[in-house]
This record gives structure tokens, sequence and C-alpha cells, in this order.
């Protein structure tokens, strides 16, 4: 007797004991036949998704993409649309390769700054017993061809940000329709794209199968990803890299390895500088049960920033733009600077959580002023606000929209901001993506 003929009979056999029948339960049993194994059910399909193109930098770029079995994924790569001469690159990279059960991320390297590639997708099935029993059971290819530009001083284009969608499908269908409409080079996801993330399933649902209307939202335009505030809660997001992966550890020296959201990378004429806020409470907070070190998090990227600032990168850009999540300016009464020891609580403050990071303002605010950051765009607030320089504090701000269309509020909206250099200038435009309409423009010399 077969296992699923014993499973049947025992079953059947309880079954018939409590009712008091007696012969019935033997002739279910014969009649439960195994399933000839040439009809045996095709195995699932093992490319669960489309590619998630993320961290473009001058001569590298990630890949990422769901599988339903245990897999090691590549990419084959080529500056052919043929896919002529095409090379691969293997997930993990040298020695050991990754081998996972729900993605596959592959880091592609020693790409030519500002060049266009074609890439496409494939994956081994591995039966993974132990260490002494693995077995590849065939290759899967996807035959569709996408491609990517790597970025660099040559490189030109436009960049885009989305901040806020916080798993909304239904803000993500505009957002994400309005940057296929724009066709930027990058975008930068500016935090809070979960609500909490407690499993993969829930990542992957935001990340990876982010739209079904839009399963190619990365296929063709690579992300940049910084954390919000909401993006450090929940089990899974502590290892959120695990879909979103770090920058390549080569961007930075080893005392800034824990920094893998922080990037300076040069789009053109444009230096496009990517901070982390951290959390919208003090490591003091009680909620947070004393396993938050933002503290260090911040000062440790402030002597990034500070190291960043001379390099080349930065110092040659015409145009200087920095990236994060937080506000570093709201001068509006009542604003909760993100301070407010020890439970983010005083008198004459309207938000029990930080409106703005004034701890990060004034230790990364003078290095904006010695680099020449023109502008900071930043989120968090889900409303669209424009503070101009002020004495003191030489760059703007931009903070973009959210998730939430209130009716008869002009700043409430789901946000795409784009930039780009015409006729010498910085050009910076937000769109409203739930009424398709410009509601700010302004040009930066």
């Amino acid at each position: 007797m077969n296992r699923r003929e014993f499973l049947f009979g025992a079953a059947a056999s309880g079954a018939v004991a409590a009712s008091g029948a007696e012969a019935p339960a033997k002739a279910a049993a014969n009649d439960a036949k195994p399933t000839p194994a040439d009809k045996a059910p095709p195995p699932e399909k093992l490319i669960a998704s489309a590619p998630v193109l993320q961290n473009a930098a001058n001569t590298s770029i990630g890949v990422a993409f769901a599988v339903t079995a245990d897999a090691s994924g590549w990419v084959e790569y080529s500056t052919s649309p043929d896919m002529k001469n095409s090379v691969r690159a293997y997930s993990g990279g040298h020695g050991l390769m990754e081998v996972d059960g729900r993605i596959a991320r592959i880091r592609i390297r020693g790409l030519k700054p500002a060049t266009k590639y074609y890439y496409r997708i494939g994956a081994d099935r591995i039966q993974f017993n132990d260490g002494y029993s693995m077995h590849n059971l065939g290759p899967e290819l996807d035959a569709k061809v996408h491609s990517f530009t790597t970025l660099g001083e040559a490189a030109g284009g436009s960049f885009c940000v989305i901040n806020d969608t916080h798993d909304r499908k239904p803000i993500l269908d505009m957002v994400l329709s309005k940057l296929e409409e724009l066709k930027p080079s990058v975008v930068l996801w500016n935090g809070d794209a979960s609500n909490t993330s407690e499993t993969i399933d829930t990542a992957l649902g935001i990340f990876v199968h982010t739209h079904e209307k839009h399963p190619e939202y990365a296929s063709d335009t690579p992300y940049m990803f910084l954390n919000g505030n909401h993006d450090f809660r929940g089990r899974f997001n502590r290892s959120l890299d695990r879909l979103m992966m770090f920058r390549e550890a080569a961007e930075r020296k080893p005392e800034y390895e824990e920094l893998g959201r922080n990037f300076v990378q040069r789009l053109g004429d444009i230096a496009l500088i990517g901070l982390d806020t951290g959390e919208d409470k003090l490591d003091t907070n009680k909620k947070f049960a004393g396993i938050f070190r933002m503290k260090e998090y911040r000062e440790l990227q402030t002597k990034w920033l500070a190291d960043a600032i001379e390099t080349p990168a930065i110092k040659t850009a015409k145009f200087k733009v920095a990236f994060c999540h937080i506000p570093l300016e709201d001068s509006r009464p009542g604003a909760n600077p993100g301070d407010l020891a020890p439970d983010d609580t005083a008198p004459g403050f309207r938000n029990n959580w930080a409106s703005w990071q004034r701890t990060c303002a004034k230790l990364w605010g003078p290095l904006f002023e010695k680099a020449g950051v023109q502008l900071a765009i930043c989120a968090h607030q889900h409303c669209v606000r424009y503070s101009p320089p002020a004495p003191g504090r030489s760059w703007a701000q931009l903070v973009g929209g959210g998730c939430d269309v209130v009716p008869g509020n002009e700043r409430y909206y789901p946000s795409v901001i784009q930039g780009q250099v015409v006729d010498g200038k910085l050009k910076i435009t937000v769109y409203d993506a739930a009424h398709d309409r410009v509601t700010f423009e302004k040009f930066f010399s």
C-alpha cells in the first residue's frame, strides 16, 4: 500500500468505526489509485514575477524577482537587443550561489557608465535535500528581454520621486501610471512603501508583486529605495535587504558598511544624495522596547556625509539634491521636531510623532551648506509643501504628497516629483497623480 492509500484508508476506517459501518471503507481505499508518473501535474512555474531593477549606479545594478521553489537565479545581459555575446551574472556572485525559495537577487557588476544594456532573467530549480544531496532539476528562462541604462556623469534623462504609498494599490496605480508616462531614468522611492511588514509575503506584495496593472513597474526603470519610518517596523522589515538590496558594498568604506541605503549618485549634472532619517520616534520611546538605535545611525551617516561631500561626484556636480524621508524643516507652530524626550510628547505639540527631524537638520544642515546643496526632497507629511531658503538655511525643501486624496484640500494628493536639467537649469515639477495636473514648478540655477 502506498502512502496515499494508507492515509486515505486510515481516514476512511476511522469514519466507518465512528458510524458503525463496515465494508465500504476497504472499497473506498481500493478506489483511490495513485496517479501514474506520466500523468503527474507539471511543476509550478518557477519564475513568479517580472524583474525589479534596483540600486542603479555607474557600473552596477541589482535585479530581483520572485520564485516559487528553491532556486538559484541568474541574469543574461548584453549591449545588443538581440542578446548577442551576452554575459551571465549569478545569484550570490562568487563562491556559494544563493538558493532561496521565494526570491532571486543578482548583482551585475563591471558595467560601463551611461550605457544601455539589454537583459533577461532565468533560474535553476534546485532540489536541496542536505549538504551532500543537492540536485539541479533544470533551468527556466523568461524569454522577454528588458533593458536599463547605467547612470553617471555622462548620463542624461530625469529622476522621479514617489513616497508614502503605504501599500495602497489605488494610489500605486495612480503614481505608477504617471511614471510610465514620464519615463524617468531612475525613480527614488522615498520611504513608507509599507505600513509594517511582519512576513516576506507582505513585503513581496509591496516591492515585487507591486500592482497587477503594472507587473513590470521596475523592469526597465531602476528604483533607488530609501527607508521611511514605517519601513523599519515589523519583523521582516528588519531584513528588508533580502528583497530590496543594499547598495553595492564597494561604494562605501568598511566603517560605513551598515549604511546600505545611503548613496551619492550622478545623473549627468545632478548629484543625487540619499540619506536615511530613520524612525520618527525616539529610541527612548517605550513602544520600541529599547531595540532601536537611530541616534547612532544618524551620527554615522553624518560622518559618511562629511566624507561624501568631498568626493568629485558631489564637488563637480552643478546641481546637488538630497533625499530623505522625514523633513528637515517645519516652522509651523506645534510641529513635533522629533527630539521631545523621552516619549515624543510635550505641551504645545500636536502629534506624538515627529513632523520633522530637528536632530538630522542640526547634523546634516551645515554639511548641506558646505557642499552647496540646493534642494532637499522629503516625504512623511502626506501633503505637498515647499519651503524656500531662509536665513541660516540656503537650501530649499520640497515635501511630496502621500496616500491620501482629500477633497477640498489642495495639498493632500499622491505626487510624482520630477527633476531634470532644462536649458542649463534644474527644473523641478510636482504632478498630482490623482487629478493629472501640475501643482508646482521651479527652476534652480
